[in-house]
């Protein structure tokens, strides 16, 4: 989840659990606390550009995390709040926010190391965007009426708000998915691997990928607030296959063993960026929801396979995709 509504279910959930005449310093310290574990994003190195892409979002994001995280993030405020608080009054409100950073984002498509260290799999329920306007305003409003009224029961109430709002982006997600499934039935195919993704700020419009027969189609999907659903038929792209594209390389080089470790990021949805033959993207995401352009991949050096690879984003939209999004959305 983007950083801001990290320290907004941190600081509700820790309203959540206040006494009436702390609700200031627990929401402070519910706010603080999850935002400490997104400095794993911080682990990274100039010669070595995935390895941010490795421990984002994971042991700081850990169930058995969370008790240290919340320890570490309390000694931090300790020497701010400590005349005013007492510490383990600090490790409580503490402990309550840490504890939704790494649910929250695995609610997220991104995935995440949520059962770390006893299973390394990225845990990515995909209910819900990265950013989502609705849940974030919502948060706020639980946490102004606690703060001003001194009444922790609001930030209950937005708690059971944020609950039934990822359950409804659940919900969305199977609906979604069913839809994808159909059309792949419409059309013939046999589903391999299918995602259905939220697209940014709603739980409306969703990016569905299937594999089949060496293919990804890409199709943006339109799940209302009832049953009516509209298929916004994409691109299709061939997926990626190391020894197929590109024989030339061994498992000896840095480049193939980049590739190995993006495509494990990526959870295998792998393919050549269509505007960019040295590019590898994960078509996964990407800024319109039925495009096969890559929202980031990497540029391999095939000239230099000792070198490592380069990570890049690419997050422009143009104004007539924007349009199309836009209109994907509200029709």
């Amino acid at each position: 989840m983007d950083i801001v509504t990290q320290g907004l279910i941190g600081a509700t959930a820790a309203l959540a659990g206040a006494s009436p005449k702390e609700v200031r310093l627990a929401a402070l310290v519910g706010f603080c606390a999850p935002l400490l574990a997104d400095a794993d994003a911080l682990i990274r190195s100039s010669e070595d550009p995935l390895l941010f892409l490795e421990y984002h979002r994971h042991f700081s994001h850990a169930l058995v995390f969370i008790p240290i995280g919340a320890l570490i993030a309390s000694l931090l405020l300790w020497p701010f709040l400590r005349k005013r608080l007492a510490f383990k009054r600090i490790y409580l409100y503490a402990l309550l926010g840490y504890a939704t950073a790494g649910i929250l984002d695995a609610c997220t498509s991104y995935g995440t190391h949520l059962l770390w260290p006893f299973n390394n799999d990225r845990i990515a329920w995909s209910i819900i965007s990265i950013f989502d306007p609705i849940f974030s305003l919502a948060l706020i409003v639980a946490i102004v009426i606690a703060v001003i009224k001194h009444r922790p029961i609001a930030a209950r109430v937005g708690m059971m708000f944020a609950a039934a709002y990822l359950s409804f982006g659940a919900i969305q997600h199977d609906r979604a998915e069913s839809v994808a499934e159909l059309k792949a039935q419409q059309r013939g195919h046999i589903i391999e691997r299918l995602i259905v993704k939220p697209t940014m700020g709603n739980l409306l419009l969703w990016r569905s990928v299937y594999e089949t027969d060496g293919l990804y189609y890409v199709d943006a999907v339109r799940v209302g607030l009832f049953d009516n659903s509209t298929v916004f038929a994409g691109d299709v792209v061939q997926a990626f296959d190391l020894k197929r594209d590109l024989p030339q390389l061994t498992n000896s080089v840095t480049i193939y063993r980049d590739i190995e470790r993006f495509d494990y990021f990526s959870d295998g949805f792998l393919a050549w960026h269509p505007q960019r033959p040295d590019v590898l993207g994960d078509i996964r995401y990407a800024m319109l929801p039925n495009s096969i352009k890559p929202l980031w991949g990497i540029e391999l050096p095939l000239d230099a396979p000792d070198e490592h690879v380069t990570f890049n984003t690419y997050r422009t939209m143009s104004d007539t995709e924007r349009k199309a999004f836009i209109s994907m959305l509200t029709n």
